[in-house]
């Protein structure tokens, strides 16, 4: 899982295996780690849950975790859906605009740097 972060938007990639593992239920998840220091790291997931909202996110320190509804995810999960976009209500800060995609391959890639993710509708 790629982790994108610009401004008020946050953008998850997700390859086909992990797209199949939060379709069964499981949870994806990435550490990045900054600085030999224990603390020094931030934690993202993926998993997907009943709730009202299609998109849903939780931040606690060094944790971020984006929920994706069980129905939202299995309309995501279909051949023709490329991404699942939402907004976030932040209160006062506004709206964090979350974006989960599949992962497609890169055109400019390896094969083996490609070999998990979507088939590119460009290639």
């Amino acid at each position: 899982m790629k982790l994108r972060i610009k401004g008020n938007s946050l953008r998850l990639r997700v390859s086909h295996s992990e797209l199949v593992r939060i379709l069964n239920g499981g949870r994806v998840t990435e550490t990045i780690r900054f600085a030999p220091a224990q603390e020094a790291m931030l934690t993202y997931a993926l998993d997907s849950a009943q709730q009202p909202s299609a998109i849903t996110v939780q931040y606690k320190p060094q944790e971020l975790t984006v929920t994706l509804s069980r129905d939202q995810a299995a309309i995501w999960g279909s051949d023709g859906e490329i991404g699942v976009h939402g907004t976030v209500n932040i209160g006062a800060e506004g709206v964090l605009e979350v974006i989960v995609e599949k992962d497609f391959a890169c055109l400019d890639r390896s094969d083996e740097e490609n070999l998990d993710a979507f088939p590119n509708p460009h290639a």
